[in-house]
């Protein structure tokens, strides 16, 4: 999302909180940023907050190539206060300064337009609603358009005030109210000659998007890889969002996620809008769990969800979603298991018993000594006996159940009986590693 918004913009407006300072996010957009070759202007908002102090701000950033002017640099820096208003028209100023001296724009206004759709959303009033900037040509209502595999025709236009409007120019975001389904955030858009024309570009860009996305879920299998299927988890989902660009970022953010070979995530439909019986039905179909973020399913969907026993989760905060997907990714990682070593005893004498057989006389030179422990046994440092259990612990005449470093003790390995003087006696158990 902020790869898409950087690479389409000719100034970057770095909003950083003067009293959180540079966070992940800030950093991550800073980076498409420097990517796109676009110049930048800081805001350094919330200046007005207790405890924010802007000039850590200026220090944090230089860490990142962005040095104030007041450091020698060529960044501009501007406190503002969203609350009160204070700084704005600096920033503004520093907006024009930038483009001033940094960027030399110009724009096509004749023509067909095109540019890119920003955002897109299902408004239950007006229906599909798209976001998009003009970045040459003139927009008109009336015209027919495409934007990636959804077209339509230019209903009607609002700027950011919600005011209609009849034409958009260059540079120009508007509001576009008549396409017949949903565009992705970061389509292009293009006005087609008439409706015929938009639908045919329309239905082949739809049949190419459905091709690649069947041959990236068809997997050719081998021998190999077919014995190795039951070894693999995978975990099903279905997202659902308030706009498209919030659907896009939390698929491609879980897509990332790196669980190894063991567990597969697979992303089996998203789309925009509250979730649906539908939804419901492909989630009970493919035991799939369906992702929430800024929606929720009407009643009736949230009862028949429940009684087809989908699980449907909400979240308003993507790196929250993120997080818990990923723990669910490790639950279904199988248990990984480690030895621990629980001590070892040094064969003195050997007895034998009528009832238990060779006793061996140790003593317990590290750790503990327990009954019914796994037990190697092993001769000048090599494995003799492997999986052995001791069947009999016993101090002096007492049976015991477990007999600590620097003690004597008689060890019985029941029918095992290949024991010497000085051969070691490891207990040791297998313990469930915990997945980092």
């Amino acid at each position: 999302m902020r790869a898409r918004g950087a690479k389409v913009t000719d100034i970057a407006v770095l909003v950083v909180a003067a009293d959180d300072g540079v966070m992940p996010q800030t950093i991550e957009a800073l980076n498409h940023a420097q990517a796109a070759d676009v110049p930048i202007v800081v805001a350094v908002n919330k200046v007005d907050k207790e405890g924010a102090n802007p000039d850590k701000i200026r220090q944090q950033l230089t860490e990142y190539n962005l040095i104030a002017e007041e450091y020698g640099g060529q960044t501009m820096f501007v406190n503002v206060s969203a609350l009160s208003g204070k700084g704005i028209d600096e920033l503004i100023d520093a907006i024009l300064l930038t483009a001033d001296a940094a960027i030399d724009l110009h724009a096509i206004s004749d023509g067909i337009a095109r540019g890119v759709a920003i955002e897109a959303n299902l408004d239950k009033g007006r229906g599909p609603v798209a976001t998009v900037l003009v970045q040459r040509g003139t927009l008109h209502v009336g015209d027919a358009i495409v934007a990636g595999g959804a077209y339509g025709r230019v209903r009607a236009m609002l700027d950011e005030h919600g005011e209609s409007m009849e034409e958009a120019g260059p540079s120009r975001p508007v509001q576009v109210l008549g396409f017949t389904s949903v565009p992705g955030a970061g389509d292009s858009f293009i006005v087609a000659e008439d409706d015929r024309t938009a639908r045919q570009i329309a239905e082949k860009r739809q049949l190419a998007s459905r091709n690649a996305s069947l041959a990236k879920a068809r997997k050719k299998v081998s021998l190999e890889d077919f014995l190795e299927q039951s070894k693999v988890n995978t975990l099903n989902l279905i997202l659902k969002g308030d706009v498209s660009g919030s659907v896009e970022a939390l698929e491609d953010a879980l897509l990332q996620l790196d669980m190894g070979a063991e567990v597969d995530l697979r992303v089996i439909h998203r789309g925009v809008g509250a979730i649906t019986k539908n939804d419901v039905t492909l989630a009970s179909a493919s035991t799939a769990v369906i992702i929430g973020f800024n929606v929720k399913p009407e009643p009736q969907t949230a009862i028949f969800a429940e009684h087809e026993g989908v699980e449907v989760k909400f979240y308003t905060v993507i790196y929250k979603a993120i997080e818990e997907i990923q723990a669910s990714l490790k639950g279904l990682l199988k248990p990984e298991f480690e030895e621990a070593v629980l001590g070892n005893a040094e064969v003195r004498d050997i007895f034998k018993s009528s009832k238990f057989g060779n006793i061996a006389g140790c003593i317990v030179s590290d750790g503990n000594i327990r009954r019914n422990g796994k037990v190697r046994t092993m001769r000048a440092g090599v494995v003799i006996g492997e999986n052995l259990s001791i069947e009999s612990l016993r101090r002096f005449k007492d049976d015991a159940t477990e007999v600590r470093e620097g003690f004597e003790c008689g060890i019985g390995l029941g029918s095992f009986k290949d024991l010497q003087v000085g051969d070691v006696i490891q207990v040791y158990e297998i313990r469930e590693k915990k997945r980092a």
